[in-house]
């Protein structure tokens, strides 16, 4: 048959991985596909905000399937970081913000309402719901929603985005989670409106009932002038957050992953 390759052994198969590449910004390699969530992949963003841990290589970010955004604001949806994937795979996004990519060159946005799914390779992407709102929203991208996403495959995967404590976190661990990507701050010295603090986000952990939790959104970007001002910026919210884990849902295994380190997870069940 013209134009096949007899004998040759098929690709190997990605391993059942999340990778913490920093902030919001998380590899998940599950049944053979890679998905990107909220890529920021700049040494400063905002114009004032800084990197503290090296840019990953490109085998940590490169060639996703797919690629999920959980809603507009600018440390979750970097323009200029997204670049890299114009022109390649679909890239999720809240329902009322495709048309926002699509005039900026993007045409393969895929609209995700909460409740409804999208199938990327083996692996089912459903989007839910997240309670978050506040500033630093892009101009022309206020109509975009706030969401997390539910990947259904090998492994069952949550990625919160970015939220505040909601009693939906229970309607969500119904699903059987085996990994929950939780945020446990920002990049400031204080948190407003819409966000988990590390006790929240263990408080989340006791209606999400994963198997294990990831913490994210911690420890990877603040501003220039914080290591003087807040030495405990970088380290410190994850540190309560494992504490408080410990205490209140001691069943759930705390993997705290620095920006750059992944976990391989065991699967538990059969898609």
């Amino acid at each position: 048959m013209p134009g096949r390759s007899e004998g040759l052994a098929p690709p190997p198969a990605r391993a059942e991985t999340v990778t913490y590449v920093g902030h919001s910004t998380v590899t998940v390699d599950t049944d053979g596909v890679r998905l990107l969530t909220d890529p920021v992949l700049r040494r400063g963003v905002l114009g004032f905000l800084r990197r503290r841990h090296p840019l990953p290589d490109g085998s940590a970010v490169d060639s996703p399937d797919a690629v999920l955004i959980s809603h507009f604001h600018h440390d979750h949806l970097d323009l200029r970081s997204l670049r890299r994937f114009r022109g390649g795979p679909p890239i999720v996004v809240p329902e009322g913000g495709g048309t926002y990519l699509e005039r900026r060159g993007y045409d393969n946005v895929i609209e995700l309402p909460v409740g409804e799914s999208t199938k990327v390779g083996g692996a089912e992407i459903t989007a839910v719901s997240a309670l978050h709102g506040g500033g630093l929203a892009r101009p022309g991208g206020g109509d975009a929603e706030f969401i997390g996403y539910v990947i259904d495959g090998r492994v069952k995967t949550y990625f919160a985005g970015d939220t505040d404590f909601f009693d939906g976190f229970e309607e969500i661990g119904d699903r059987g989670l085996d990994v929950a990507l939780i945020p446990v701050w920002g990049w400031g010295a204080k948190l407003g409106s819409g966000h988990l603090d590390p006790e929240g986000a263990a408080r989340a952990l006791q209606l999400l009932r994963p198997r294990i939790a990831v913490p994210i959104h911690w420890g990877t970007y603040s501003p220039y002038f914080s290591k003087q001002l807040w030495p405990w910026l970088l380290r410190g919210p994850v540190e309560r957050f494992a504490k408080s884990a410990a205490e209140l849902a001691p069943e759930v295994d705390v993997r705290v992953l620095e920006p750059g380190e992944s976990l391989d997870v065991e699967v538990s069940h059969a898609a």
